[in-house]
């Protein structure tokens, strides 16, 4: 390569980082992420809308039962349900709330029906730049609507009356920090033959995300009390914000374990014209996010009734309802659930419930994602730094793969070879491309070259790429962990560059080992691939650049190695062959 070729190469290079750097600008000022709100906003932000509820339903469905948001299951999704017309509703002020904080989550309760209002994370900033933020799951302000619910419907629910039950509960802050508690929220219901109390009863455990949720009958009266449980999680569809302009969309929607599949999607766009409706065995519903989800849990594997719509407000709702139970007078029943709101952490996800560690979505890779991220964790635990755990993976992935690679690199060191002997060939026939293919692939014969040979180890590579990519992306673990000095999280783009330009030059310089192309106009493209792959990687998170940048490495060593050792031997076999 010439100086001239050089010049032209870095000119592009350095119009691709110019333009990368205007969008990037562009997206800051335009379409970006903005910071998180200020507490004067937030404030403002909690204010309930004034917005009249109404109950109004397309086409012939049953009308729903009143809530605040008008999401209570309605009657064709529970086996006996009343279906009275919502009367007013309660309202509750943010005052009202009953607040809970433990080191893993802050929660909020509405006493109003004991809906989860909010769950922030403080042990997940939502960047680097805000490290005093929580991440924020659910929220219900002006501006947002994401909110878990539960209760009992059917034909005695409290939930299913004209407004929402009104809990108690013994105080409206809770520190939990060092044993679990039980937060008990009570409401009564008075009857001709006595009373109906009812307990929503939140067990928290100040080391995890999980709350155990349970709804407790006291039935007093002479009536046996007729319910069915139900939970919901209701989402207003608004997507996240992407952190960068080329980054990609990462999905936002509903998931859950059917009667046929382990793990099924069902997106917001899914619900908008027709139900879906699903009788299962157990199992759970989600709404999934990028890093994080919320899912209600049934704790037992009776026939539940699956269900996601949206509802004539615009807002989704996925949930399910419970068979019908019956509370005999003098009896207490209790129905249980459980609930987590938290990162999207594999094993944690998998004792939990079956099939809920799917969400943690590889794509059709998993197979090799799964493994690939257990090495990657497990090589973590030995050095405690995600991104030396990337470079201990990437070794093993090249002492997996070095046998291919080994029979790559040999064919690629006998093509270096015979060269000369191709040059020869295209002085020769330069002006006739047939003569000049018929000839070249002689020599390939006679030599025992295969050309195609040196493509294994880069198409054997790119499953694995593409597996780690997910991994990257969809892992929590790894988001804003830290490698060394400017890279400060790896699943994000080196802010620098220093990483793609890095892996740019392994891959000049593995071409440098290569056999020259025998077509003009092809040597040209692989001249210029080290250019195009250092724009695109620039792009790509930091943690699968750094991958990429140790494989050229350790590929350009191992073939260094196989050429000298080939190019030894053909001279050896030169100097001893008989004249």
């Amino acid at each position: 390569m010439n100086i001239q070729e050089i010049l032209r190469y870095g000119l592009l290079a350095g119009l691709g980082i110019c333009a990368y750097l205007l969008v990037m600008q562009w997206t800051a000022d335009y379409g970006g992420a903005t910071p998180p709100p200020t507490p004067e906003e937030l404030a403002e932000l909690s204010v309930e809308s004034d917005e009249p509820f109404t109950t109004e339903m397309p086409g012939d469905e049953v009308p729903v039962v009143g809530s605040e948001s008008g999401d209570i299951p309605d009657a064709s999704l529970v086996r006996r349900s009343q279906t009275e017309q919502a009367g007013a509703q309660h309202i509750s002020r943010e005052s009202d709330l009953i607040s809970v904080n433990t080191p893993l989550l802050r929660m909020k309760i509405d006493p109003a029906g004991g809906d989860i209002r909010l769950i922030e994370l403080p042990d997940h900033p939502i960047s680097l730049e805000y490290p005093d933020t929580p991440t924020t799951l659910l929220q219900k302000n002006t501006n947002r609507t994401y909110i878990a619910q539960s209760g009992l419907v059917g034909e005695d629910g409290f939930d299913g009356s004209p407004t929402k039950p009104r809990y108690t509960a013994p105080q409206l802050e809770y520190e939990i920090f060092n044993t679990p508690q039980d937060i008990v929220l009570t409401t009564r219901r008075a009857t001709e033959g006595g009373d109906v109390i009812v307990r929503k009863i939140f067990k928290v455990d100040p080391q995890q995300y999980l709350v155990e949720v349970v709804h407790e009958v006291d039935n007093r009266s002479t009536e046996p009390f007729v319910v069915n449980l139900f939970a919901q999680l209701t989402h207003d569809g608004k997507a996240e914000e992407s952190s960068t302009f080329f980054g990609p969309r990462p999905y936002l929607g509903a998931a859950l374990t059917t009667s046929d599949t382990r793990y099924e999607k069902i997106g917001f766009d899914d619900v908008d014209e027709e139900r879906f409706r699903e009788e299962v065995d157990g199992g759970w519903i989600a709404i999934l996010q990028h890093y994080f989800l919320s899912t209600w849990v049934v704790n037992d594997n009776a026939s539940y009734l699956y269900y996601g719509m949206r509802d004539s407000g615009g807002k989704y709702r996925f949930g399910l309802t419970g068979p019908e139970s019956v509370v005999y007078p003098g009896e207490i029943g209790q129905f249980n659930l459980r609930f987590y709101s938290g990162p999207k952490t594999q094993r944690t996800l998998d004792a939990i419930s079956d099939n809920l560690e799917l969400t943690v979505d590889y794509g059709i890779l998993w197979f090799l994602s799964v493994p690939l991220f257990y090495v990657l964790e497990f090589a973590h635990s030995l050095v405690g730094n995600w991104g030396v755990a990337i470079i201990l993976l990437t070794i093993v992935v090249k002492l997996l793969l070095y046998p291919l690679s080994a029979m790559s690199y040999k064919s690629m060191a006998r093509m270096r070879t015979v060269s000369p002997q191709i040059k020869r060939i295209q002085e020769r026939f330069g002006s006739d491309r047939q003569r000049l293919s018929q000839e070249v692939m002689a020599l390939y014969r006679k030599e025992k070259v295969n050309p195609m040979t040196g493509c294994l180890p880069m198409l054997a590579q790119m499953p694995v790429f593409l597996a780690l990519y997910w991994v990257l992306y969809e892992s929590v673990e790894l988001r804003q962990a830290p490698f060394f000095l400017w890279i400060q999280d790896l699943s994000i783009m080196d802010p620098y560059f220093v990483l793609p330009i890095l892996m740019g030059a392994s891959m000049l310089l593995m071409q440098m080992l290569n056999p020259p192309m025998p077509d003009p106009m092809q040597q040209k493209m692989m001249k210029i691939m080290p250019v195009l792959f250092t724009i695109l990687f620039v792009f790509f998170p930091a943690g699968l650049v750094l991958y990429w940048l140790m494989n050229n490495i350790l590929s350009y060593a191992q073939q260094y190695y196989v050429t000298k050792r080939v190019e030894r031997a053909a001279a050896t076999s030169k100097t001893v062959a008989p004249k």
